[in-house]
């Protein structure tokens, strides 16, 4: 997987800190939309609950004034003619459109206010209310029905007429339905509100908005499916006009009916989107000033970092002259020299220059162990691969260590090249290292163990290969240098502290 851009990398780290605590705030405004949600809710269910105090208080007005006529003593006494009087003056106070009717058990018509020639009127219209008053001695309240004298759909409060503790007649008052079309529209608490008013089998008796196109029509089916399972809940429905309304309902104890209502979703929802559209905005804005910056930033750097590669090139530049121009002076100082000692020079000089090429592709900042190891081997692994063996963990190098540790490697491998192990067809080489860490400073142990290589005898006097590796790990390393001369092998363990790889 290609390492990405710079750029690319500064605009993720932007987008990955912004994105986060954009979604976070639209959470928040999601999290107060459904508080306002509930809190819209709970306030229509308060408003219907309200609203079916007003309406029974209404219809329990109407009921105590028919029951103060059914006391009448004209109605007592059947003198229907003084009774009209009556009649009409409880009329005027609910307007055109009432109407009262006294009928017996069979549902004959006996009084009208309509008119005075009982014997012209049909029957009564919804018998089983009349049959309801008479046999519960209770008032009564009717669905929307046909009425038999005037063919309109009405509402009717019925109350029994007693005679010796007997029912004799049913009272039966027809209110204007525009009573309670009055009372809606008085009791709706706002423009956008929807409410109705519905009978026990759910039929709209008075509505807000659009009256006259659902006056007598039944109930939306969501709320329909819904109003017959408790007396009162809120619930999620979609009104007659198709608009999706947060809605609550309650049913009156007296009469059976309903209050329903429900305010839009759209005005609901409409603030959550503003909020959403607000954040959205300003954490756009936001990010995009944030992958200006992080842009702007990342040409700096890139700059900066184009400037330090080119010196760096220029560094590995005038560094390689260097080691070409001492490789050109040895070979003139040790033209007088044998083949040995010149090879021994030029392998040094190979050593270190391997050494810097290693750094200079890790732009300086340090190597790895295994690697500066398998570097100074490279010569004596093309012929003994197999003899070598290397092991241990990963070690960050600083670049001071990893060209000394270069340069030991080499010696060691160059004495046993020429004297030891890999001398011989039969001998191997075993490399360990290990980290000490119970130290202030964490240190390298590295422990290089020739076998079956010639018989080991100690040298006479010591070389500058060994001066070399014993000053270079105590001088450059700050630890030391051991070489062990036993019979089965030589046995050569380098100690120092671990800088930080930079």
């Amino acid at each position: 997987m290609s390492k990405l851009t710079l750029p690319v990398r500064l605009a993720l780290l932007v987008a990955g800190t912004m994105l986060p605590m954009i979604v976070f705030a639209v959470g928040i405004a999601f999290y107060h939309y459904k508080q306002d949600r509930s809190d819209a809710t709970r306030r229509v269910l308060e408003n219907v609950r309200s609203m079916r105090l007003v309406l029974d208080s209404e219809v329990q007005r109407m009921t105590g004034s028919l029951q103060v006529l059914a006391l009448t003593n004209s109605l007592r006494n059947d003198d229907f003619q003084n009774f009209r009087r009556i009649a009409l003056g409880f009329l005027d106070q609910y307007g055109k459109g009432g109407l009262l009717l006294i009928s017996d058990r069979k549902g004959r018509l006996l009084f009208s206010t309509a008119s005075e020639d009982t014997a012209s009127l049909p029957l009564r219209g919804n018998l089983a209310i009349v049959e309801n008053v008479f046999a519960t001695r209770t008032p009564q309240y009717s669905d929307l029905f046909t009425g038999a004298i005037n063919g309109r759909q009405v509402l009717t409060v019925e109350v029994p007429v007693f005679r010796n503790g007997e029912v004799i007649y049913d009272l039966c008052f027809s209110p204007p339905i525009g009573i309670f079309q009055e009372l809606v529209e008085k009791q709706r608490p706002d423009q956008k509100w929807t409410v109705s008013l519905l009978d026990t089998t759910g039929t709209v008796f008075a509505r807000v908005p659009n009256p006259a196109e659902n006056f007598g029509k039944r109930a939306s089916p969501s709320l329909h499916e819904e109003m017959f399972r408790a007396p009162e809940a809120t619930l999620s429905s979609v009104s007659l006009d198709g608009v999706a309304l947060a809605s609550a309902y309650t049913r009156s104890r007296l009469t059976g009916w309903t209050v329903a209502a429900g305010v839009p979703e759209s005005s609901l929802i409409a603030p959550l989107w503003r909020n959403i559209a607000i954040t959205g905005l300003i954490g756009g804005i936001l990010l995009l000033i944030g992958l200006t910056f992080a842009v702007r930033m990342a040409t700096t750097i890139a700059r900066g970092e184009m400037l330090h590669n080119l010196l760096i090139e220029e560094l590995n530049h005038r560094v390689k002259n260097t080691l070409a121009l001492m490789q050109a002076i040895a070979v003139q100082t040790f033209r007088s020299a044998s083949r040995d000692e010149r090879a021994k020079f030029e392998g040094r000089l190979g050593a270190l220059a391997e050494a810097h090429n290693l750094l200079s592709q890790e732009k300086w900042v340090g190597s790895e162990l295994r690697e500066v190891i398998a570097r100074a081997l490279q010569p004596f692994l093309l012929s003994s691969a197999d003899r070598i063996r290397m092991a241990g963990p990963t070690v960050p190098l600083s670049p001071r260590l990893a060209v000394v540790l270069s340069m030991i490697v080499h010696e060691i491998a160059t004495n046993a090249a020429k004297y030891g192990a890999l001398s011989s067809e039969t001998g191997r080489v075993t490399l360990d290292w290990e980290v000490i860490a119970d130290t202030p400073k964490p240190r390298l142990r590295l422990i290089w163990t020739e076998i079956g290589g010639p018989p080991v005898t100690a040298p006479v006097r010591r070389g500058f290969g060994s001066r070399l590796i014993e000053r270079s790990a105590r001088d450059q390393l700050g630890g030391e240098a051991t070489v062990d001369f036993l019979p089965r092998g030589v046995v050569c363990t380098v100690t120092c502290t671990l800088d930080e790889a930079r």
